[in-house]
């Protein structure tokens, strides 16, 4: 079977999740990568020269202060489609209809694949986590306060991939489905996560993917804590101490071994280390992006299933409930469990083969 793969670019949990799929998809069928943004130089690397990855342009989004700024993302992208981006786009179209010739479509949240389908009348497979905002019910409790943001996010995510064959949908909470041709299944996690041995350490994880969240770092001091710091101050080269605040370059092995060894996790709304933590067993303070409504929804259904605390945003006392909680928040996480990446694999091979026979 032939696929065309596509993953959004803006945020790099999609492309963590697709290098995984891929790695899986690849040993059955011929498959084509398209993404944008970062996400082409980290799967380009990731997966290596086995596959063709090729780079689309894609939408933008720009954060300041921990929080998503609407003007400027619209210029930003306004710009990068009249710069280069839509004529690069249309050449990529030509090329992979032209050479590859997909049987069937797969998107990780990703527009151009989809339109791609569209147009040659191929079927779509949705896999992301983003569609559980449009394909659940969701409690009243878990939206209070954002009930407007919820309606803009699942209309956006409505409008992003309508109509597809199938919607596998990544999360580890379970709200009532109300749209059929969806299924749930528990987040992809990389082999180094499913290797990795969860150890209670003393320090605390502390991941912030923008680096303007100034106040962080006043707030963690007085804890007398070690905070193991990753994000916060980009072009690092080796670890800076100062006091019991440590900040480092990424590196995935080093992070991957300060999780599994972590008390707790502190970090925004992202579903990817969210994940991971639950699997790990990390309880995890959670500060969503501002106007970033699918970081919210993670964020409170953490704290519904006990696993840790939301945080509209960062403070003292916030800080202060979670630390207390932690021995309550470790109770509840260690009923947690899932097989691996099984249920997703099964599901999504049986699902390529349906859509190819349609």
């Amino acid at each position: 079977m032939r696929i065309l793969y596509g993953v959004v670019g803006e945020g790099m949990g999609h492309a963590i999740r697709s290098g995984v799929i891929l790695d899986e998809l690849v040993k059955n069928h011929e498959v084509q990568v398209v993404v944008s943004g970062r996400a082409h130089d980290y799967l380009s690397k990731r997966i290596g020269p086995h596959l063709d990855v090729k780079k689309i342009w894609g939408l933008t989004i720009v954060t300041e202060d921990n929080e998503v700024r609407n003007f400027k993302t619209l210029l930003q992208n306004v710009k990068g489609a009249l710069g280069g981006g839509w004529p690069e786009n249309v050449r990529a179209y030509f090329d992979v209809a032209e050479r590859f010739r997909p049987d069937v479509v797969v998107s990780d949240f990703e527009t151009w694949s989809y339109l791609f389908a569209v147009n040659r009348g191929l079927p779509v497979i949705s896999v992301d986590n983003m569609q559980i905002i449009n394909r659940c019910r969701h409690d009243p409790a878990i939206l209070q306060g954002h009930e407007a943001d919820f309606q803009i996010a699942k209309a956006v995510v409505k409008a992003k991939l309508p109509g597809a064959f199938h919607y596998l949908v990544t999360t580890f909470f379970y709200p009532e489905l109300r749209k059929e041709g969806t299924t749930l299944h528990p987040p992809i996690l990389r082999p180094e996560i499913l290797a990795a041995k969860s150890e209670k350490g003393e320090h605390l994880l502390v991941y912030q993917t923008y680096t303007t969240n100034a106040e962080l770092p006043a707030l963690l001091e007085p804890l007398g804590r070690e905070c193991r710091i990753y994000g916060l101050r980009r072009g690092l080269t080796e670890p800076v101490r100062e006091g019991n605040l440590t900040y480092l370059p990424f590196n995935e092995h080093g992070f991957i071994e300060d999780l599994r060894t972590a008390r707790a996790v502190i970090a925004g709304g992202g579903f990817t280390l969210m994940g991971e933590a639950v699997y790990l067993h990390k309880p995890m303070l959670s500060e969503p992006v501002g106007k970033q409504f699918e970081q919210v929804l993670n964020a409170r259904y953490l704290e519904s299933l006990g696993y840790g605390l939301s945080a509209e945003r960062f403070s003292a006392e916030r800080l202060g409930e979670f630390l207390d909680g932690l021995p309550r928040f470790e109770a509840r996480l260690a009923g947690y469990s899932q097989d691996g990446n099984r249920s997703l694999f099964a599901k999504l091979e049986e699902t390529i083969g349906e859509a190819a026979r349609k």
